[in-house]
């Protein structure tokens, strides 16, 4: 009978078989009421634990979508290491591209400019910004590719 109502309240046989067992470690570890129906007894202590189980979890989720209360100092070992790998790999390609397709690989891709911007910044027409950014990323694939490399984000 209990079992059923936990599982009425949490909805999935797991959660209902878990309050039961704080149910009845509850009902075995405290003094019960003089004068008092067991069976009563059993349903509200069962109640009033889903209640506060049911509140500590809706204060756990909010935490989680409050950033103050998140730990951020959290540091991946395996991820530190494979981005430098990464940032390694990348230089040791950036090296050799030509001068005038490096120099626009990294204004596109690292420093955010626009087709435009760059164009105005180096004094050349669009089209050629996008044939040499074309040549570089060509260049790049193809110097990963002989390296038998990838890069991982």
């Amino acid at each position: 009978m209990i079992r059923r109502f936990a599982y009425s309240l949490t909805g999935n046989q797991h959660d209902a078989d878990d309050l039961l067992q704080s149910t009845l470690e509850r009902l075995l570890t405290k003094d019960l009421p003089r004068d008092v129906d067991l069976t009563k007894w059993a349903f509200r202590v069962c109640r009033n634990l889903w209640i506060d189980e049911y509140r500590s979890q809706k204060v756990r989720q909010e935490a989680t979508q409050k950033p103050e209360l998140q730990q951020l100092d959290i540091v991946d070992g395996d991820k530190v290491m494979t981005n430098q790998l990464t940032v390694q790999q990348v230089q040791r390609a950036l090296q050799q591209l030509p001068e005038d397709q490096k120099s626009i690989l990294t204004l596109i891709a690292v420093e955010d400019l626009s087709y435009q911007e760059v164009a105005d910044l180096l004094n050349i027409p669009v089209g050629t910004v996008m044939s040499r950014l074309s040549r570089a990323r060509k260049a790049m694939a193809k110097w990963f590719n002989d390296h038998d490399m990838r890069i991982i984000a």
